[in-house]
Parts: C-alpha cells; sequence; structure tokens
C-alpha cells in the first residue's frame, strides 16, 4: 500500500525521475518557459521552487544545495545572476502553469510552465497612470461653474417668489389679449368677404 506518499512518480524510477526533474529544471532556468504535461509541470514546480528561494542568498552553501540538484553550472549560474534579482522582492510563486488543452498523438493534457517576472505579457511592474476617482475628473471646469450657479441659486429664489407672481398675472393676460384682437378681426375680415361674394 501506499498511504500518505504524494511524491508524483511519473511511471518512472527514483533516479530517472531526478535526472528528468533535474534537466527540466535546467531548462525551465535558461529559457524561462517550456511545454511539458501537466501531470511533470506540476512535479516541477514543487521540485523548482524551493530552488529559486535559495537562489535568493547568494551563499556557497546555497550553491552548492542548487547544484545538487539541477547537476549544471550554467543553470545554477543564471539562477543566482538573473532570477534571483528579478524575484528578490516576490515571496513565493515563481511558476505559472497555464493549460494548452490536449496533444494531438496520445491526448495527454498540455501545459506551459514559465517563470512568473519573465513574462511581459502579464507585467505589472509598470508604472501606472493614477486614476481620479471621479467620474468627471478631466472635466473640473464645468463641475466648478454648476458649484457656483449651485450656490448663488438660494439668492435666486428669495427674488423669484416676489417677481413670478406679478409676471404670471400679467404674461398670460397679456398674451391672451392680443391673440383674442387677431381673431376677432380675423372673423369680421372673414364674414365681410362672405358677404361682398353673396352680393
Amino acid at each position: 500500500m501506499r498511504h500518505g506518499k504524494k511524491v508524483a512518480h511519473l511511471g518512472r524510477t527514483n533516479t530517472h525521475r531526478k535526472a528528468m526533474l533535474a534537466n527540466m529544471a535546467s531548462s525551465l532556468i535558461e529559457h524561462k518557459r517550456i511545454n511539458t504535461t501537466v501531470a511533470k509541470a506540476k512535479a516541477l514546480k514543487q521540485f523548482v521552487e524551493p530552488l529559486v528561494t535559495r537562489s535568493k542568498e547568494d551563499t556557497t552553501h546555497n550553491r552548492r544545495v542548487v547544484f545538487s540538484a539541477l547537476r549544471n553550472k550554467y543553470a545554477v549560474t543564471e539562477l543566482f545572476r538573473i532570477v534571483s534579482e528579478k524575484v528578490g522582492d516576490r515571496p513565493g510563486g515563481y511558476t505559472r502553469i497555464i493549460k494548452l488543452g490536449n496533444r494531438l498523438g496520445d491526448n495527454a493534457d498540455m501545459a506551459l510552465i514559465e517563470l512568473v517576472d519573465f513574462n511581459e505579457v502579464y507585467e505589472t511592474d509598470k508604472p501606472k497612470k493614477k486614476k481620479s476617482r471621479r467620474r468627471g475628473a478631466k472635466k473640473a471646469a464645468p463641475a466648478e461653474v454648476a458649484a457656483e450657479v449651485v450656490t448663488d441659486a438660494p439668492e435666486a429664489q428669495e427674488a423669484a417668489p416676489e417677481a413670478a407672481p406679478e409676471a404670471a398675472t400679467e404674461s398670460p393676460a397679456a398674451e391672451a389679449a392680443p391673440a383674442a384682437e387677431t381673431t376677432a378681426e380675423e372673423a369680421d375680415e372673414a364674414s365681410s368677404s362672405e358677404e361682398e361674394n353673396k352680393a
């Protein structure tokens, strides 16, 4: 029975699995991203992330521990020089697994595993423009004018009730009287023209 044994065997013996993970980790450090199956990508993530954490502190002991795992001096140099500078402030999660679908030949689940800090597409360290929380931040001048109008509005409302009743009483009567005169004149002209036509 294999209760409590969580190592992904990947269909290989112990030595074969360690050699494969060392080669994949070296390729990942060198190329920054590789395509593989999802199971191998998950096993590689567990293998390489402690090595990246060790590379943050450049000591002889850490270099020897990483070299015993990777077995490639060029990958160790790349890890301690270039990769460790990029991941210096990241507290973990140095790799990302992106699923790509199934492989054509054997329908295996494929994935792309990459070092997070070396992907320019998902780059978040770029300086962002500071956004204003107000919606009309660019239209500041009309907002100021509106504020002035609102502050002047109570004075206008105090003056308006006094003038409004007079204007209301004068304007409808003044408008109605000329309209009534014009309609009466038109009616007289129409009746006189009808009488002339009859005669």
